[in-house]
Formats: structure tokens, C-alpha cells, sequence
């Protein structure tokens, strides 16, 4: 492909050009979908790191509350996954089966039930913040600095949860440059108001690290916004009219159902690093910190190759209602290699660097050394962690979120926990021994998740 080419279908990919992705080329039809979900990551990425650069110079204890509210923020996370989940893979089934008012009114009936358990979360978030961050084996010390940042990044759930669910609904639909521009008017508003909240400006006064909170909850509200508008408006495949905003318990029911398998899933594997936080925290505030610029790092390079598994998961589902099981298939595979290409060089880059990037955010040699370790070991399973990835959220994109979630299960809680308690404990390893269970056991999970897709049986599931 020319370079005049390549950048003409790359304005068209972010442009949004709608296309029927159950007929044109396999490569094109990735291309199309994953540049602008890449660049909707990109700026996803972006943000989780700017946002750990200004909170780093608050502190040690200031990175740890983060880590902390994180860990447990992830539960709030996979709820809203599960719901995304169950969305992307209904809406494309039905856009596949060329019945858009079938997907829109599913899309509605999804924003309703997350926005139920939003408002949930949210209330119990706001009442427990300190308990949970005591929970967490967070100090005293830093529950009194940090648990209005707790506070106010769980009472504005709503509007993360609604980010990721609506998304994924574009998703589905193949309008992925919607979900694109959505993030980046979230995170473009994070980023500007990050500094200002934090630190403080003119009239602005300095919240310190509860303005990081405030920042994020305003620029992902900003997002909502767009997204409702764009539903309203009748400005994509999916459009909400009359007859879509009433309530269908049939569909919910199979909004619930996939979202069940969904929810599993990430709950499982949130609550493994939840865990993986409190076995590391043993080690102090200090390893906390760098554990948790590690992560950051690592995911400012994970969620782009993840513009490649949500593009898989689109093509997997709309080519089932098309009736094209080997096309989903195919699909799926070429876009697992292309990660596991582009995750390669990032951790050879990341490896070489390790102590370099880490330094970037904190100077303290402890958080440094810490970091560079954990950079360092993780990114040795770089290229597993492509392979599962992709192949388990092409099940998902099929409606199979139940086997994921027994593969999660069996991997990360029954294999991954324990490995890391002994590396850690009986081996006194510590925060090293956490880093070697996490890369061992996404090695795992990727062998097992490539295994049970080669075997096909999701080409069955009906949604």
C-alpha cells in the first residue's frame, strides 16, 4: 500500500465512513474499525499518564491513593465492561442481521440497566471511601490525605461507566469513530483540567489530589454528553426514537444474561489485581507507588492493542448475523497476530528504557527501582497477553462471555493468587514475586484462551 493510499483510508477510518463489514476485505475492514478504536485508546492511554505525572509530584502517598482507589474502581470497571460487552456483541449481531431498530432499541434498554447500577455504586462508594481504602491496607496517614479523591471519582461513576457502555454500543454498531471522538473530548477535557483542579490558577484554587478526581469526572460527564446527543440527534447507525425508549425486559433479560458472563469475567479479574494490590502493599507505600506507575505504563501501550480485540469482537459478531462463521473466524485471528507484532516492540522498547520511564514520574530511587522491575518483568509476556486479548474478546463479540469468564476464573484466581502469595511471602520476593505471577499466568491464560477458540464451539451461541 502506498503512503498516498494508506492516508486516504485513514481519513476515511476517522472520518467514519459507514460500511457493511460483513462484505468488504477482512484487512480492510480491521483497518477501518481498529484506527480509529487505537486512537480512541490512544488518547485513553494518554490520559492515565498525564494523570500520574501531576499527581506524582503530590507524592508518594498521593500515587498510592490512586493505586488504591484504582484497585477498587476496577469492580465499577467490569460492571460497565459486562454491560459493554453484552451491548457491542447484541448490537452487532442485529446490525449484522441488517435490523437497526432492533440494535437501537437493545441500546437504550442497556443504558438503563447501567445506569442503574451506577447510581448503586455510587452511593456506596461515597458513604464507605475510607473503609475501603482501610480495606486496601492503605495507612492512616493516607486515608486522611486521599479519601475525598475516593470519594468524589466513585460518586461521579455514572458518568465513566455511561463512557464505556455507550462506546460500546458504537462499537458494535461499526461506528468506532464516534466512540473515538467521544474519548477524546472526555480525556481532552481531563488532561486541561488535570493541572488546573491539582495544582490550582488564578481564581482557581489548588484541590491537590481531590482535583485530579473532579477533573476526571468533569471531562468524562463532557463525554456522556456528546454521546447522548449523538443517540438523539439520529447522527449514527444507532438512533433512539419513540418506540426505542420504552422498556423491553425481553431484551433486558438478554442484556443481563450476556452482561452476567461479562460481568463474571472482569470481575474476576479485577478482584485478582485488587488482590495483587493488598500482597504488594505489605511492601509499603513506596512499592505501591511503583507498582502503580508500572501498570500505568504498561496500560498506556495495552489499551491501543486493544483497539485491535474490540475491532475483532465487532467483526466476529456482525459476520455471525451474517451468517459467516469462517469470516469471523479469519477475522479474528489476523487481528490477534497484528497485536501480538505491535506488542512486541513495544516491550523491547519498555524493556531498554524501564528505569528511564519510571523516572519520568518519580525520582525517589526506592519508586524507581520498584518500577523498573516491574516494567521490566511484565513486558516479557507482552506478546501472550496480545493472544489472549484478542481471543477472548472475540468470544465475547460472539456471546460467549461464559467460557472467559471460567478461563479467568481458573487461571487468575486458582493458579495466579496463590503464585503470587508464594513468590511474595514464602519466597520473600515481594513486589518481584506479584510481577512474575502476573506474567506467567497471562502467558497461561493466553495458551488456554487460543486453545478453546480453535475449538470453535462459540460459532454456535445465539444472542
Amino acid at each position: 500500500m502506498t503512503i498516498r493510499k494508506f492516508l486516504h483510508h485513514f481519513k476515511l477510518a476517522v472520518q467514519g465512513k459507514e460500511e457493511d463489514y460483513t462484505s468488504i476485505s477482512i484487512k480492510k475492514s480491521i483497518f477501518y474499525l481498529s484506527i480509529p478504536m487505537i486512537l480512541e485508546m490512544v488518547m485513553e492511554s494518554l490520559f492515565a499518564v498525564v494523570d500520574i505525572f501531576f499527581v506524582g509530584k503530590l507524592g508518594v502517598n498521593a500515587v498510592a491513593t490512586v493505586g488504591l482507589t484504582e484497585s477498587v474502581l476496577t469492580i465499577i470497571y467490569s460492571i460497565a465492561i459486562g454491560l459493554s460487552m453484552a451491548a457491542t456483541a447484541i448490537v452487532a449481531r442485529r446490525i449484522g442481521e441488517k435490523n437497526q431498530q432492533a440494535a437501537s432499541i437493545a441500546a437504550f434498554q442497556a443504558i438503563m440497566v447501567c445506569s442503574i447500577f451506577a447510581i448503586a455504586m455510587a452511593v456506596v462508594g461515597v458513604w464507605q471511601a475510607q473503609t475501603m481504602l482501610r480495606l486496601m491496607g492503605g495507612s492512616e496517614e493516607l486515608i486522611a490525605d486521599g479519601y475525598r479523591y475516593t470519594q468524589v471519582v466513585f460518586g461521579g461513576n455514572v458518568a465513566i461507566m455511561l463512557l464505556f457502555l455507550i462506546n460500546g454500543i458504537f462499537r458494535g454498531a461499526g461506528n468506532a469513530a464516534l466512540a473515538m471522538r467521544a474519548l477524546w473530548i472526555a480525556n481532552g477535557f481531563n488532561i486541561v483540567l488535570d493541572p488546573l483542579l491539582i495544582f490550582g490558577w488564578g481564581p482557581i484554587p489548588a484541590l491537590g489530589l481531590e482535583g485530579a478526581a473532579w477533573a476526571t469526572t468533569i471531562g468524562r460527564s463532557l463525554g456522556v454528553v456528546f454521546q447522548l446527543v449523538v443517540l438523539f440527534k439520529g447522527m449514527s447507525i444507532i438512533r433512539f426514537y419513540w418506540e426505542s425508549l420504552q422498556m423491553n425486559w425481553k431484551t433486558i433479560w438478554t442484556i443481563l444474561k450476556v452482561a452476567s458472563g461479562g460481568m463474571g469475567q472482569f470481575l474476576i479479574e479485577s478482584a485478582s489485581w485488587i488482590f495483587l494490590m493488598r500482597i504488594i502493599s505489605e511492601s509499603g507505600s513506596v512499592a505501591l507507588a511503583g507498582y502503580t506507575i508500572a501498570v500505568r505504563l504498561i496500560i498506556f501501550v495495552l489499551l491501543p492493542a486493544f483497539g485491535f480485540s474490540n475491532a475483532a469482537a465487532t467483526l466476529v459478531g456482525q459476520n455471525l448475523g451474517a451468517l459467516q462463521p469462517g469470516r469471523a473466524e479469519r477475522s479474528a485471528w489476523l487481528s490477534a497476530h497484528i497485536t501480538a507484532l505491535f506488542l512486541g516492540v513495544c516491550s523491547v522498547i519498555f524493556i531498554i528504557g524501564a528505569g528511564y520511564f519510571i523516572a519520568i514520574f518519580n525520582q525517589e530511587a526506592g519508586v524507581i527501582e520498584v518500577g523498573r522491575l516491574g516494567l521490566t518483568i511484565i513486558c516479557l509476556g507482552y506478546v501472550f497477553f496480545a493472544y489472549g486479548m484478542v481471543m477472548t474478546q472475540s468470544l465475547n463479540g460472539a456471546g460467549d462471555t461464559r467460557t472467559p469468564t471460567i478461563i479467568n476464573l481458573a487461571v487468575l484466581w486458582v493458579f495466579q493468587l496463590p503464585l503470587a502469595y508464594v513468590l511474595a511471602n514464602t519466597f520473600n520476593m515481594g513486589a518481584v514475586g506479584v510481577f512474575w505471577a502476573i506474567t506467567i499466568a497471562h502467558s497461561v491464560h493466553a495458551m488456554v484462551s487460543m486453545w478453546v477458540f480453535k475449538k470453535g464451539k462459540w460459532k454456535l451461541v445465539n444472542v
